[in-house]
C-alpha cells in the first residue's frame, strides 16, 4: 500500500477504535451502597422507587438476610429484625428467613425466595417464597414448594412473576431444572429435570485471577412479558435457552423438551432481566461486563464493562436506571471481612 496512503489511514483506524472503546465505557456508573464483609447479591426496585436487597446464607457472619435500603443509604433489616435474626444451627420455623437467594418486587409485593438451604448442605424443611403486601410490609402469603418439585440438592436461585398465567417461575442452581408455582392452588411442578438446557455446560469459569472451579446449572431467569417467552441460561455456561409460556404451563413433558428453543451463545452470565423494548440484560462475568441482547434482533453488545463491575449478579430497572449487585464471588473466599460488596446503578 502506498505509504501516504498508510499514514492517513493508520490515525483513521486508531480513532475508529478509540470510539468504539469510549461507546463501551461511555455508560456513567454510580454507587448506590457498598456493605463491607456481608456479601450481597440480590436486588430489585418496585415502580415508587424502593429498593430492596438480599444477603445469601453462605457463611455463618450474615447480619441481615433482606433489607430494605433508604434514599439516603441507609440499610434497614425488612420487613423487621426478627425475621432476620436467625443464626446456624438454631430452630427454624415458618416466620425467618434462613437462607435468601433472591427479591424480586413486583407491582406491589416483595418476593424473597427462601432456599432452606444454607452453607450448600441440603434443603431444610421446605424451599419456599414469601410474599409481602409493600402498603402494609405485612406478609399475604407463603409458597412452600411441594415434595418433588425440588430435590435435597436443590438450591431455588431466581423467580419470575407472571401476572398472564398466574405463575411464577424459578431455576434450580444446585440441581439443574425449572419449578412452576401455580400461585392460586399454591401447588408447585418441576419441569426439565436434568434437561441439556438446565444443565451446566462447565465445571470452571476463568478470571484473570485464576479459575473458580464450581458447577452451577440454571440460575439466571427473565420473562418476556411482551413475547410470553421465558429465558434461562446455567451460570457456568454459554448457551441461553427460551421457551414459550403456553409450552412451559402445559403439563406436558413431551412438549415441554420439545419446545425449547436455543437463543444464542453468549458469555457466562449470573441473573438476568429483559426491559419493555426487547433488551436482555446479563454479565459476562469472566471479563468484568455487562451485556445487552436484543432479542428481537439478535445482538449481542457490550452495555458496560470494567473495574466498577465485579461479578455483576443480579438486575433490576427503575427510572431508566439499570441496578446490579457486584457480588465479588470469585474473590470471596474463606474471609471477606475486609472485601466491598456493593449496589451501583448505570444510567441507561
Amino acid at each position: 500500500m502506498n505509504p501516504l496512503v498508510m499514514n492517513k489511514l493508520i490515525p483513521f483506524l486508531l480513532s475508529i477504535i478509540f470510539l468504539s472503546c469510549q461507546t463501551e465505557q461511555k455508560k456513567q456508573i454510580t454507587q448506590v451502597i457498598s456493605f463491607k464483609g456481608q456479601q450481597v447479591t440480590g436486588v430489585t426496585a418496585t415502580n415508587t422507587g424502593r429498593l430492596f436487597a438480599n444477603f445469601p446464607r453462605w457463611r455463618n457472619n450474615v447480619e441481615n438476610s433482606v433489607v430494605e435500603i433508604s434514599d439516603s443509604g441507609v440499610a434497614t433489616p425488612y420487613p423487621s429484625k426478627d425475621w432476620n435474626n436467625w443464626n446456624l444451627g438454631a430452630p427454624i420455623h415458618d416466620s425467618l428467613f434462613v437462607a435468601v437467594q433472591s427479591v424480586v418486587a413486583f407491582e406491589n409485593h416483595l418476593y424473597v425466595l427462601d432456599t432452606r438451604n444454607p452453607l450448600f448442605k441440603g434443603v431444610i424443611g421446605q424451599p419456599r417464597i414469601y410474599d409481602f403486601d409493600l402498603n402494609t410490609n405485612q406478609l399475604l402469603n407463603t409458597y412452600f414448594l411441594s415434595q418433588g418439585s425440588y430435590h435435597h440438592d436443590s438450591y431455588i436461585n431466581d423467580l419470575r412473576v407472571d401476572k398472564k398465567l398466574n405463575k411464577i417461575y424459578c431455576t434450580d442452581s444446585g440441581h439443574a431444572g425449572l419449578v412452576i408455582i401455580d400461585m392460586e392452588s399454591g401447588n408447585s411442578i418441576r419441569v426439565l429435570d436434568n434437561h441439556e438446557s438446565t444443565l451446566a455446560q462447565v465445571n470452571k469459569l476463568t478470571f484473570d485471577n485464576g479459575d473458580w472451579k464450581n458447577t452451577v446449572h440454571s440460575d439466571g431467569i427473565a420473562l418476556d412479558t411482551v413475547n410470553d417467552e421465558l429465558y434461562f441460561h446455567a451460570l457456568t455456561g454459554y448457551k441461553l435457552y427460551k421457551i414459550s409460556t403456553q409450552s412451559l404451563n402445559s403439563g406436558n413433558v413431551n412438549i415441554i423438551k420439545n419446545n425449547v428453543q436455543f437463543v444464542a451463545q453468549t458469555p457466562a452470565p449470573d441473573g438476568m432481566i429483559i426491559d419493555s423494548n426487547g433488551t436482555l440484560y446479563l454479565a459476562d462475568l469472566e471479563k468484568n461486563k455487562i451485556m445487552q441482547y436484543n432479542i428481537n434482533q439478535g445482538e449481542l453488545s457490550v452495555l458496560a464493562q470494567g473495574e466498577n463491575i465485579k461479578w455483576a449478579d443480579t438486575f433490576t430497572l427503575h427510572d431508566n436506571r439499570l441496578y446490579y449487585t457486584n457480588s465479588r464471588i470469585n474473590e470471596a473466599q474463606d474471609d471477606i471481612s475486609q472485601l466491598e460488596f456493593s449496589i451501583n446503578y448505570i444510567e441507561l
